[in-house]
């Protein structure tokens, strides 16, 4: 199995087993600086298919990861999460019929959910090439920012073909939600809702990997 793969997706292994996966990433931010943070891992479109694969033990090679050592990994994120400061109220769903996972947490402020990333990342729980210092925010500048993160283009070049397939229909969606009206923003691949309160950013995984789209983006608040 490819490194690449390997530190990309070390949380959930059955991604490794389709192409047709979506992540959700989202975060809603109260004035203070406080909020909400949930990731969904869904690969429901391709639930037959992983059926059909989690009861083998190999596929092309590849070991297939039973249940109970996903269930493991998801619970093992959840404890770690609990233990960051600043995070609090962990909570953890799996539906194994639909392959559907779901992590959530409160934070005092989103710099705890970098922190709790980059633990995830130190307990071999997160792939190394996930990034972890993924917000920063200045209340008193009133400003809000989705960090830059690395290309990993140069990796994704030496993988085989049929390494590369695994991410041609892979999604990622990014909603970050405010209590506070967002004056501007310089991500224009970021849809501003009509109330001003909240931006999305659709993307093939694939575009991220080759930079065809930015997730960077700086957002003032009136």
């Amino acid at each position: 199995m490819k490194t690449f793969l390997k530190q990309f997706f070390l949380l959930i292994p059955l991604l490794f087993l389709t192409s047709c996966f979506d992540i959700l990433d989202k975060i809603n931010v109260k004035a203070d600086g406080s909020g909400e943070y949930t990731i969904i891992l869904n690969a429901s479109k391709s639930k037959t298919r992983l059926a059909s694969i989690s009861k083998m033990e190999t596929i092309n090679g590849k070991k297939v990861p039973k249940r109970p050592e996903i269930e493991s990994k998801i619970n093992e994120a959840a404890r770690i999460f609990k233990a960051t400061p600043g995070i609090s109220n962990v909570k953890t769903s799996m539906d194994f019929d639909n392959y559907i996972i779901k992590l959530s947490c409160n934070f005092k402020k989103i710099e705890n959910i970098n922190a709790g990333l980059e633990q995830l990342k130190a307990k071999n729980i997160l792939g190394k090439m996930i990034p972890t210092q993924i917000y920063s925010q200045n209340i008193a500048g009133k400003s809000f920012t989705r960090n830059k993160v690395n290309t990993f283009k140069s990796d994704y070049d030496k993988m085989s073909k049929a390494d590369k397939e695994i991410f041609n229909d892979a999604k990622y969606t990014s909603v970050m939600q405010f209590e506070n009206t967002v004056k501007s923003q310089t991500n224009s691949s970021y849809l501003l809702s009509p109330n001003k309160k909240a931006v999305k950013l659709e993307a093939n995984i694939l575009d991220l990997i080759l930079q065809k789209k930015q997730l960077q983006n700086n957002i003032l608040f009136q």
